[in-house]
């Protein structure tokens, strides 16, 4: 049912984009303030407390209600599955600014990409190469994929029902939501410091199975090499070693210095090989879904070893 689950929610996820701001974000982000109301008062162990109330209230509710569908019919737990993984994950969710950038680049439309990985990104990109826009580009696909399809799967997988997919998918809200703001601003103090912590700890291994399965379907050797020598240099470690591997399994250079919001922004440089370009963004859809390909392989061997018990 796990695997199946999987396949049926990322295709009618294809098929049906979700309006995440609208349906995700905007429920989620009102159940932050309503915690932050009553749990902040600038403290790490009020945050600590908030954080453990919503996400194990969330995922003992689900699998309660998975079980009840469960021993009510085998299908409703089937659909609810799907469901809840088609709320929590998908590629669509930002791929069409992927898409979209890569068609202007395609065409030459250069300001039209700059324009558009300023919207991903939340900064300005007006003077940015088409090299520099087709990199970060890149960069944010490799991550989102992880954290979109990659993480959730992982937790979706390893524990009851779907539990595990909201468990990462609130984790990482309450990441960017709480985890995001400054410490130590008078309106918010320290609350978020458990959230960062916490959303750490629960992507440690997942980001590093994605990061394996990046060298498994591209380039193994360099994105091994790069992962070993280049991921320690990035700020946050995690997107650190997705970039550095997936830039030697692809076999581009990615970080590097960018032009952003007026001023040069230095970064280490990640990956391997030659400048990012809209080949490369193409090369990119390429290794995801040979990622996910890789996944459903090893999910379904799993299942089938199940079966023989």
């Amino acid at each position: 049912m796990t695997l199946f689950s999987l396949i049926v929610a990322l295709l009618i996820e294809q098929l049906r984009p979700l309006p995440v701001a609208s349906f995700v974000q905007a429920p989620l982000r009102a159940f932050a303030r309503f915690l932050e109301d009553r749990f902040n008062d600038g403290e790490a162990r009020h945050g600590a407390v908030a954080w453990w109330v919503a996400v194990l209230a969330a995922c003992f509710a689900s699998a309660l209600v998975y079980f009840l569908l469960w021993h009510v019919h085998p299908a409703l737990a089937f659909a609810f599955n799907v469901l809840v993984l088609y709320l929590t994950m998908g590629f669509r969710q930002v791929s069409h600014f992927f898409t979209d950038i890569q068609l202007a680049l395609q065409m030459g439309e250069l300001p039209r990409a700059r324009q558009l990985i300023g919207e991903w990104r939340g900064r300005s990109h007006d003077d940015s190469t088409s090299s520099e826009v087709a990199r970060l580009a890149i960069e944010e696909a490799l991550v989102a994929a992880h954290r979109n399809v990659f993480g959730v799967m992982f937790w979706f997988v390893l524990l009851p029902g779907p539990s595990g997919a909201i468990l990462y998918r609130l984790a990482r809200f309450f990441d960017e939501e709480w985890g995001g703001r400054s410490a130590g601003r008078p309106d918010f103090g320290d609350f978020g410091t458990f959230s960062k912590r916490a959303f750490l700890v629960l992507d440690w291994i997942p980001v590093r199975m994605t990061a394996a399965a990046f060298s498994i379907v591209g380039d193994f050797e360099d994105g091994v090499y790069c992962w070993r020598a280049q991921a320690n240099q990035w700020r946050d470690k995690a997107s650190g070693i997705l970039l550095a591997c997936g830039g030697g399994a692809l076999g581009v250079r990615l970080g590097l210095p960018i032009r952003e919001s007026g001023e040069v922004v230095e970064r280490p440089e990640m990956g391997i090989g030659d400048d990012a370009d809209a080949d490369f963004m193409q090369s990119t859809i390429g290794l995801i879904w040979r990622t996910l390909v890789l996944a459903f392989m090893l999910l379904g061997l799993f299942s089938i070893a199940g079966w023989g018990r």
